[in-house]
């Protein structure tokens, strides 16, 4: 069965940098794409960023150039380097891990999730 647990989240003022982490367990997930998703008050869960087994990265439009996802495979560790956060930025932060190499937008493709990390960017 595979865990995965966020960290990093808190509360920011618009313009700070915030780094997610989001530790595996209990089966490599190198082989697999893992995402980033998030959640804010009163909305629908939406794709951020998602990473492919051989490093390809897709983002949101929302975030484009703001936002860089990358993986350590050898430590089971995916990261989410948040840069020039905005307040509509903020929202839960759901770390997930696919069954397939392949990038996928939709939240379907993925099997394995952790319980979120709260983002606060205050304007």
């Amino acid at each position: 069965q595979v865990q995965l647990v966020e960290s990093g989240g808190g509360l920011v003022q618009a313009g700070d940098s915030l780094r997610l982490s989001c530790a595996a367990s209990g089966r490599t997930l190198s082989f697999y794409a893992m995402g980033w998703f998030r959640q804010a008050p009163g909305k629908e869960r939406e794709f951020v960023a998602t990473i492919t087994s051989t490093g390809s990265t897709y983002y949101a439009d929302s975030v484009k150039g703001r936002f860089t996802i990358s993986r350590d495979n050898a430590n089971y560790m995916m990261y989410l380097q948040m840069n020039s956060l905005k307040p509509e930025d903020t929202a839960v932060y759901y770390c997930a891990g696919s069954r397939a190499g392949s990038a996928s937008y939709y939240q379907n493709s993925y099997a394995y999730w952790g319980q979120g990390t709260q983002v606060t960017v205050s304007s």
